[in-house]
């Protein structure tokens, strides 16, 4: 018997199917006017949000733009239609697409591309398939979020962590550099290191931490090498490198922050050879993983389509994340990293010339990306995020035990949204 996952879904009938897939190629209604993607208002325009607050908190759960949120409608008045019969009809085209235009974005390969539902996701299932070998550890940081300190812990192995810097705002590459070299050991298997923290929106040079680990890996054999692997949510969508320009081996990341992707979508990107690092955490609806049940196939070396957790998902949402990639796409992401740091520059600017204001974030853009984290004298963070918010400006508190007043400014920020905010800082 030869019968996959992808051969089931697509063994219906086909006057269903076509049928089906015809009655669903209809257009949500467009735009009043169309997108352009080399004006910046009109990027604006694209995203329902209210115009009654400025939205500085996309960094926590971001709004996704019409060609999105049409293509969710789109596969969701599908599947509400004729469920079977759509399903069967994209239920492989839809995921190809979302791989094919993350691989554009990210570079690599399509088939290297896990999707998943969130960052959290991401990170417990890439850290519980790691395959280590007896005496092998992890190295951390103390400044990484709950998620990958959590999903290290529940692996239930030897994990070190460094402390980066001292002070936030006088951190340096060298230092950082120099302090995770210390770190690690022969029996370091995984480094586990977050690209932008949203603690204090210190940005790691993740490239020179790379091509330390290679340093360190050159003497070791392949089975012994470090592996690192980068939380890049606070990145996707706002700095234009790109994995293979940072070195590393996995890149984990949600995409319903900064990408502005749909809710509850994720990609895990593995440089070409490292997913055969891995072990599967849960069945995949993979062809290899059916033929294996079905026929005692082996399915070879671990994939990125191996790895993918099966299931039925909230298909509408993962189908419709090929267009927050096109729509970045369309814009360049160079555009967007120089668009964000051009209203993070002028923000920080003004935090630093009141008085009153201690920025946390370093100011060398080579150390920040989009978060800038500050403290407001003698007042609670959590007062100063009421207070703006009465001014119609959206902050948040940064959730560690170390708490900062914390804004991004993005793509959906116009300069007058940036103006609103310094006003609501000035005293």
């Amino acid at each position: 018997m030869d019968l996959t996952r992808r051969r089931f879904l697509a063994a219906g009938s086909g006057l269903a199917v076509a049928a089906g897939a015809a009655a669903c190629t209809a257009e949500v209604a467009a735009t009043e006017t169309p997108f352009d993607p080399a004006d910046w208002a009109s990027v604006r325009e694209q995203f329902p949000l209210t115009r009654e607050v400025r939205q500085f908190s996309a960094y926590v759960l971001a709004a996704p733009p019409r060609p999105v949120n049409d293509a969710i409608n789109r596969h969701r008045a599908g599947l509400d239609r004729d469920t079977h019969a759509y399903l069967d009809a994209q239920a492989g085209p839809a995921v190809d697409a979302v791989r094919t235009a993350a691989a554009e974005y990210l570079g690599g390969r399509a088939e290297d591309i896990a999707l998943t539902d969130s960052t959290t996701m991401g990170l417990g299932l890439l850290y519980a398939g790691i395959r280590l070998l007896p005496g092998q550890q992890v190295l951390t940081t103390e400044h990484d979020f709950y998620s990958t300190h959590h999903a290290l812990k529940l692996r239930g192995v030897e994990v070190h962590r460094v402390r980066l810097y001292d002070t936030a705002a006088a951190a340096s590459a060298e230092e950082m550099v120099a302090r995770l070299r210390a770190g690690l050991t022969p029996q370091t298997r995984i480094v586990a290191i977050t690209w932008v923290h949203s603690v204090t929106g210190v940005k790691l040079p993740v490239r020179a931490i790379a091509d330390a680990i290679a340093a360190h890996n050159a003497s070791l054999p392949p089975g012994q090498h470090a592996l690192l692997c980068v939380d890049a949510v606070h990145a996707l969508g706002v700095e234009a490198a790109t994995p293979a320009d940072l070195g590393c081996d996995f890149l984990i990341s949600g995409t319903h922050k900064w990408l502005f992707g749909p809710r509850g979508t994720g990609v895990i990107w593995a440089r070409q050879g490292a997913w055969e690092a891995t072990a599967p955490v849960l069945p995949s609806f993979s062809g290899p993983a059916f033929d294996e049940w079905l026929n005692g196939t082996p399915t070879g070396p671990t994939t990125a389509e191996v790895f993918t957790p099966g299931g039925y998902h909230s298909f509408e949402y993962r189908w419709a994340l090929a267009e927050a990639f096109r729509f970045h796409l369309a814009i360049g992401r160079d555009r967007v990293q120089a668009r964000t740091r051009a209203q993070v520059e002028r923000v920080q600017a003004e935090l630093r010339s009141n008085p009153s204001i201690t920025v946390v974030t370093p100011a060398a853009p080579e150390l920040s990306a989009g978060i800038i984290c500050f403290d407001v004298a003698d007042t609670p963070p959590q007062a100063v995020v009421a207070a703006l918010a009465g001014k119609g400006v959206s902050a948040s508190v940064t959730p560690y035990n170390e708490r900062h007043v914390r804004v991004g400014p993005s793509i959906v920020t116009s300069d007058e949204d940036v103006d609103a905010l310094i006003r609501a800082l000035r005293p």
